[in-house]
């Protein structure tokens, strides 16, 4: 048999693997369909490649398609998400003037911390007669974007005169070396390659701030899911073996030489093992950080589309554009698709959650939740500053 083609758009970020890992080792063959990858320089290619039909599906961050069913971004095409592809992945880093201030101060770039971290950026730029800073973000709704906001306004930073940028990841080191951005909140590989360049240093990983955020998304046209329901569900039973495979140990150096290859990401294999690994080099000094759990591809029910994740970022996107918050993530609940998840997954080796929709932030470690098959592990999803998100309920 013939597998179906079916073109998908990519960003090349580690992040993607999944849908590399998906056609390179088989695991979409096995499902009878082909992956056509289609590599975009950035966020607003993929989405305009989606929208407007050149591909079926792509590796989507999670904001975009919530943003979009709200009116936001100039493209009204109706998105769903059905399947998360990932959940964290991202550092904040900072370029050599303000690294230098900080190891000044006495920072010591703990990696840990993220209110010792605002507390020690916020005293410098002050210091420094609070003269605008601006960070690199890959686009303007992007949990890159959200997870900064967040930090910004919950620290010392709120008090600071800080813009955001867009630059596209794999632009985003020669932004910072050339002065055109001060710092970055960027996807592995290109927070390392930054290091790598001598370009900066990584003050954060992102799960610093939110431990369990859904960092890219699988999205679809709404009217594709809805007539090609076969497709999709071979694409994300394809998709789910992959993460699985990336999940375990033993396949990181594998995933890492796939990965490199020059028609993925061309980038050296150890640069990308070291969101693979959680094990950072993040200065030109040599200082080695560990992150357990920096990108996730699988565990604690990572791929399940949680419509409170959808509410929270529409919530945070309503509050910096004006929009009615109660609202906004009701629309939001209909893009994160529990329900597609539920019908497209159900009846094999996945252990579906109980519900659709949680307190987010309360989970401290991991916690047993009742599920079809009652395995069901659920990770830590803190917010950094202890808030917890309840998400408007969804009306009967």
């Amino acid at each position: 048999m013939i597998p179906v083609s079916l073109p998908v758009a990519y960003v090349p970020l580690v992040d993607a693997a999944p849908l590399i890992i998906a056609q390179d080792m088989g695991f979409a063959a096995a499902e009878g369909i082909s992956l056509d990858l289609v590599s975009a320089p950035s966020w607003s290619s993929v989405r305009d490649m989606l929208a407007f039909g050149r591909v079926d599906a792509a590796h989507l961050l999670s904001p975009m398609p919530v943003a979009m069913g709200l009116g936001l971004g100039g493209v009204t095409t109706e998105l769903v998400a059905p399947y998360v592809l990932s959940a964290n992945g991202n550092v904040i880093g900072v370029g050599r003037t303000l690294e230098a201030r900080l190891r000044e101060a006495g920072y010591g770039f703990d990696f840990t911390d993220a209110a010792a971290a605002a507390t020690a950026l916020a005293a410098v730029l002050k210091q420094g007669g609070n003269a605008p800073v601006t960070f690199g973000a890959p686009f303007p709704f992007s949990m890159h974007v959200e997870l900064l906001r967040y930090w910004f306004d919950s620290t010392p930073l709120r008090e600071c005169r800080i813009d955001i940028r867009v630059v596209p990841p794999p632009m985003m080191a020669q932004a910072l070396a050339d002065g055109d951005v001060d710092a970055f909140c960027v996807g592995e590989p290109w927070g390392s390659v930054a290091v790598e360049q001598g370009a900066g240093a990584l003050m954060l990983p992102g799960k610093a701030i939110w431990e369990f955020a859904p960092e890219k998304v699988l999205a679809v046209r709404r009217a594709w899911a809805e007539t090609e329901p076969h497709l999709l569900s071979r694409l994300m039973q394809a998709l789910w073996r992959a993460g699985r495979w990336l999940s375990q140990p033993d396949s990181r150096t594998t995933a890492a030489e796939i990965l490199s290859r020059p028609e993925w990401l061309g980038i050296p294999p150890e640069l990308i093992d070291r969101a693979l690994s959680g094990r950072f080099t993040i200065s030109t000094r040599a200082e080695q950080r560990e992150v357990e759990g920096f990108l996730n591809f699988h565990d604690g029910a990572a791929n399940f589309p949680w419509r409170s994740q959808a509410k929270w970022i529409a919530d945070r996107i309503a509050l910096a554009n004006g929009l009615d918050r109660a609202e906004a993530q009701r629309i939001a609940g209909g893009i994160f698709r529990a329900d597609l998840y539920r019908e497209h997954m159900a009846g094999g080796d996945v252990d579906l959650p109980g519900a659709s929709e949680k307190l987010e932030g309360s989970i401290r470690h991991g916690t047993a939740v009742a599920s079809h098959k009652g395995g069901l592990i659920l990770q830590p999803d803190r917010f950094f500053d202890g808030r917890i998100f309840d998400p408007i309920p969804d009306e009967c």
